[in-house]
């Protein structure tokens, strides 16, 4: 039975910078679509832009994504594993990253201007004994190596925390060099 998964290099393959080799395209290819930004559900900005003179990087700081659909609803509440699974936990890292690009797009104008993936941190709403952060940590990084190739390899802190925002199982923050 052949295998029908995409390998990084079929979808990020060294193909030439085309209108249909853009990051967007990209996700497409992969079923997934960018959303809406989502509005902050407290006191802060979305993005931080700090610009860097005398030819050092450009960096964004985007402030931490929890796993919304259309900005509105969770994919899921709880604790990992008691309320949700380690994999749908992992598609709610996969989430917080669509919506921290959806940032990053609204700040940057496109995502193509994004050189790379500098640093993410992941926070899990774990039970007391759950050990696998790392893994549902997964779920946000591969899908960057995904999009981005080497330039998705970042810097990584995934952390076990006893409640997250609206009962949010995941929370992604990142940091992106454009």
């Amino acid at each position: 039975m052949p295998n029908k998964t995409k390998s990084v290099e079929a979808v990020v393959g060294a193909q030439p910078d085309t209108p249909d080799n853009h990051l967007e395209a990209r996700l497409r290819g992969l079923g997934l679509t960018l959303p809406a930004p989502a509005k902050p559900v407290a006191a802060y900005v979305p993005t931080r832009r700090v610009t860097a003179g005398g030819g050092g990087p450009n960096l964004l700081y985007i402030s931490g994504q929890i796993p919304l659909l259309e900005g509105r609803r969770l994919i899921a509440t709880g604790t990992v594993p008691a309320a949700v699974t380690l994999e749908q936990a992992q598609a709610c890292a996969r989430q917080c990253i669509l919506n921290g690009l959806a940032a990053a797009k609204a700040d940057l104008g496109s995502l193509d201007a994004i050189k790379q993936i500098v640093r993410i941190g992941v926070w899990v709403a774990s039970d007391p004994n759950f050990t696998d952060q790392p893994k549902v940590a997964n779920g946000a990084s591969e899908l960057l190596e995904q999009l981005f190739g080497e330039a998705g390899r970042h810097t990584r802190a995934a952390v076990g925390a006893i409640a997250l925002p609206l009962g949010a199982p995941v929370e992604v923050e990142m940091l992106v060099e454009w």
